[in-house]
């Protein structure tokens, strides 16, 4: 026998509606490799962003895209979890994607990021910097020297403190070598390294497409199923 504790909990995606939307695609999207990245049910529109799993190179194909449209229209219009009229979205969460969750910020360190607060720090309500760790409660952000400020600093924010935030793509070739470039890159590295072995000083150690035919006609011949033993 399994013992339920030993099992994750269901993610929560902030409402009925959502979760109940999300309990449906979810095998959908498993069994085509991906998962679920975001879920949410506003204005009468449901919106669902699908990604790769963390460690795997980012990108669905818009044959994916229509074929978990199409398969989860189709489980919607059957078990009708939604109130009302509303309009299905299915995406991917592009280069440049919102951070909501906390397993967001987990999945995109070592990236760059864009934050506005609703608690300014410092005096600042803005920030963009490096992602450089997360946890389910707050993040690190090493912020590049800018202005007259000369020098990096690490700044750690709680996530419940955070408006919103998203990715943002660097179009930068990497400096050549030797190049100022690369030395300045090399000494915002040794800052960013100082910063983060002061942290730890001060705190405790923390240890598909060719078989759409057949994956369609399995959702297809599950739905009929449950129609039938309805």
């Amino acid at each position: 026998m399994t013992n339920a504790s030993t099992n994750p909990a269901p993610r929560s995606f902030g409402s009925p509606v959502a979760d109940a939307v999300a309990a449906l695609v979810g095998p959908i999207v498993s069994d085509l490799e991906l998962e679920i990245y975001d879920l949410e049910f506003s204005g009468g529109v449901v919106r669902v962003e699908v990604d790769t799993p963390p460690g795997q190179e980012s990108g669905v194909s818009l044959d994916k895209i229509a074929l978990i449209t199409r398969l989860l229209g189709r489980e919607l219009d059957h078990n009708d979890p939604v109130p009302g009229r509303y309009t299905l979205e299915v995406s991917s969460p592009g280069l440049e994607r919102n951070l909501r969750r906390a397993e967001h910020y987990q999945r995109e360190v070592g990236k760059t990021v864009s934050l506005r607060l609703h608690t300014a720090i410092d005096g600042a309500r803005r920030f963009q910097g490096i992602l450089a760790a997360a946890t389910p409660q707050e993040i690190t952000l090493h912020i590049l020297p800018e202005g007259k400020r000369a020098e990096a600093r690490s700044i750690t924010i709680d996530i419940a403190n955070i408006d919103r935030a998203k990715t943002v793509f660097v179009w930068a070739a990497a400096p050549k070598p030797g190049s100022p470039e690369a030395r300045k890159a090399a000494e915002l590295e040794a800052q960013f390294a100082a910063l983060e072995a002061n942290a730890s000083d001060d705190s405790d150690d923390e240890s598909d497409d060719e078989f759409e035919d057949d994956f369609e006609t399995k959702h297809s011949d599950t739905a009929n199923t449950e129609a039938t033993a309805s």
